[in-house]
């Protein structure tokens, strides 16, 4: 009887071990079509992700994806006003294989932290800078930052990078013609003192300027190449989800059309999302949507700008197209679907 039992037991395991093994593949494709995708910071340059949820156009070329923002992102934009509902925010430790994230700070911590995420860059919504500087409204001009401490989110993001753009083109020393302080993308920052201005995106930009601040600079004027957010995919996931990863490019694509050209669904997503509701704010957030390109190749200049301002013995082990594909997006380019939507 007791041998009996056993191998019964033994028979029922490997029977079930079958049946996983024959199940994997399926399972596995059904974790890819139930992805999330992990947005970086509350901003505009999220927004065109967001709004292909919202209406649909994931689904339309066949994925079930769902954009979240990490908690501390949230954490910060709740420091300028910003709620977004509890429901759009990642769980703690949640990681996905398709990230929106500034490609500056992400390379930046490739080489400076252990074991960092090592993504493939296959798009981007910001090649150029397009933010502004904001600040107390004593300084009126450019010149009148000189000597001033001027704020950024962290070492290696894209405020930092822009703000030693902008002191390196005014001809000052960004170590020691100004100060740049790092933990300073708040209104809250301005609010107590610890900074006089700070680079701004549209979010935190349109907050300071509900709470009586004043746009200093206009950084769009300077043309910075610029590696802001990006499309980024882990490399071991796109090897075996190259379709995938082409769906996710069109699906991006179609919603910066949207965003572009349909206001009313573009507002819808921003009550939404991120509780936006006042008209003139929603006018002077939507103004920079017109800034973002309507084919958003990899930032390659922004890339080369990154390694050239964070050079080190460990970025020099890298080329510059390591980092980046452009085929998803060139190959839609090339096709002529991209003008297509705004014909």
């Amino acid at each position: 009887m007791f041998f009996k039992l056993i191998s019964n037991t033994v028979l029922f395991k490997t029977s079930s071990f079958l049946f996983i093994l024959l199940l994997s593949p399926y399972l596995a494709a059904q974790q890819e079509d139930n992805l999330k995708l992990m947005l970086g910071d509350v901003s505009l340059n999220k927004l065109p992700f967001v709004m292909a949820y919202e209406e649909g156009i994931y689904k339309k070329n066949g994925l079930e994806l769902t954009p979240v923002f990490t908690r501390s992102s949230v954490e910060i934009i709740r420091r300028s006003g910003i709620d977004v509902p509890e429901e759009f925010i990642a769980s703690q430790g949640e990681d996905t294989p398709i990230k929106i994230s500034g490609a500056s700070p992400t390379i930046v911590r490739l080489v400076t932290q252990a074991g960092a995420w090592d993504p493939l860059i296959i798009g981007s919504t910001h090649h150029r800078s397009r933010w502004t500087i904001v600040g107390r409204s004593d300084i009126r001009s450019a010149e009148q930052l000189k000597g001033k401490r001027i704020g950024y989110s962290g070492y290696g993001a894209v405020t930092h990078l822009e703000a030693i753009n902008f002191a390196e083109a005014m001809g000052w020393d960004p170590q020691f013609d100004v100060s740049l302080m790092s933990d300073g993308l708040a209104v809250e920052a301005l609010q107590n003192g610890y900074i006089d201005a700070f680079v701004a995106d549209n979010m935190h930009g349109t907050m300071a300027m509900a709470a009586g601040y004043r746009v200093i600079v206009d950084l769009a004027d300077y043309s910075f190449p610029t590696a802001g957010s990006s499309l980024m995919v882990d490399r071991e996931w796109i090897k075996n989800n190259d379709d995938a990863a082409r769906k996710f490019i069109k699906a991006s694509i179609e919603a910066v059309a949207l965003l572009k050209t349909n206001k009313e669904a573009t507002f819808k997503t921003l009550r939404k999302w991120y509780r936006l509701t006042d008209p003139e704010l929603l006018e002077f957030f939507y103004e920079g949507s017109t800034r973002m390109p309507r084919k958003p190749y990899p930032p390659v200049e922004g890339l080369r700008r990154v390694m050239e301002v964070y050079d080190s013995h460990e970025m020099q082990k890298y080329s510059l197209e390591y980092f980046y594909d452009d085929r998803y997006v060139r190959e839609l380019d090339e096709s002529g679907y991209i003008d297509s939507l705004y014909e």
